[in-house]
């Protein structure tokens, strides 16, 4: 009988274990120092701004805000990918522009309206 739960219990483990474990983000962590693609960098900025509007740290019409453009620039720690979205629905007038920042191998560093 302690076989018996001992392996049911072990299986259950092996089936749960992945779901627990899965981050929506996760797709967007990258090792090393390789520098990844624009469309990488950019579908990564979407995932990252769909998490800020479901977080409730950006408003709902951020969803929808457009692309306007991604460039390398001069970071604290070397080139970094700028990752700018534009929403004319934004409710403040001073934050229409998100900007999000990933190092050149493509993690996530910070999100602000100032471009800073």
């Amino acid at each position: 009988m302690k076989t018996a739960i001992a392996a049911f219990t072990l299986l259950a483990s092996l089936f749960t274990a992945p779901a627990a474990l899965a981050d929506p983000g996760g797709s967007c962590h990258f090792h090393g120092s390789k520098p990844v693609s624009e469309a990488v960098v950019t579908g990564c900025a979407s995932q990252r701004k769909a998490a800020l509007v479901k977080a409730g740290k950006l408003d709902a019409s951020w969803q929808a805000a457009a692309l306007d453009k991604a460039e390398l620039v001069d970071g604290k720690k070397g080139k970094e990918w700028k990752v700018v979205f534009q929403n004319p629905a934004a409710p403040d007038a001073a934050k229409r522009s998100l900007y999000l920042f990933f190092s050149q191998p493509g993690n996530f560093i910070a999100a602000n309206h100032t471009g800073q």
